[in-house]
């Protein structure tokens, strides 16, 4: 599935967004266009679960929304304690119902790796929930936190930055979740198209992959989005429903 990381951004208009079309209404206009979506303002304050409720409700039927983990566990208990900040996450984003796609642990850069807190962390989560973790300290990658994801069914995230990854491509769970952030094609922050193609096969190694493309300025994360998912179907890749190539 392709999509980008949030839908609300005022440059979009008149791209994505017919220039008259309301604020209000953008959501069900990205929906059309794309199948998924991640949400990351649930990561600075979380939505009450009317919120999610009301997504779920203005979205098509196969409609997905991974939501990023409050900041709460990640960056101020800083994965001590994550019972009640796991359970009170998930009772919100159950308003999503079967629309609740993967949950992102995104790790403070400053995290320092500590597997044991991880697999206590992990262990919050349902098995039926799909989890994918974004550590951003290097002491993260090591064989015991590999471990941890692989035992526990969670992803590593692969994120990218300017095409170059940033972590180990490791393969822990059934299912892939890249995150682009910025490319080096112009204009910025455009991905080029041998960047797309190496992401695309490296996707290909899951059954099931995430894509979400966090270069949101001027539309970058619409375009590039559209393009990797055209360059699927030339492959004879199966892909989400993405905007009619410009």
């Amino acid at each position: 599935m392709v999509g980008t990381s949030g839908w609300q951004y005022r440059d979009w208009r008149g791209g994505l967004y017919p220039a008259k079309l309301p604020q209000r209404l953008w959501l069900e206009r990205y929906a059309e266009s794309f199948a998924t979506v991640e949400v990351n303002n649930a990561f600075y304050r979380l939505p009450e679960k009317s919120t999610f409720a009301q997504w779920r409700e203005r979205t098509p039927d196969d409609f997905v929304v991974a939501v990023k983990m409050s900041r709460f566990l990640t960056h101020v208990k800083r994965l001590r304690d994550p019972g009640e900040p796991v359970r009170r996450f998930l009772s919100n984003a159950d308003g999503l119902a079967e629309k609740l796609g993967p949950v992102l642990v995104q790790l403070p850069p400053t995290l320092k790796g500590d597997p044991p807190a991880l697999a206590k962390t992990l262990e919050q989560f349902p098995r039926h929930v799909d989890v994918a973790v974004e550590p951003r300290h290097p002491t993260w990658f090591t064989d015991e936190t590999r471990a941890v994801l692989e035992r526990h069914g969670a992803a590593l995230c692969w994120a990218d930055r300017k095409g170059r990854p940033l972590n180990p491509l490791w393969q822990t769970a059934d299912f892939g979740y890249v995150r682009l952030h910025e490319g080096r094609a112009k204009p910025w922050p455009r991905y080029g198209r041998a960047a797309l193609a190496s992401w695309l096969e490296r996707a290909e190694q899951f059954a099931r992959t995430y894509v979400f493309f966090n270069n949101d300025p001027g539309g970058a994360a619409v375009q590039d989005a559209t393009a990797l998912a055209a360059m699927a179907r030339r492959r004879g890749v199966e892909v989400s429903r993405t905007p009619a190539a410009r």
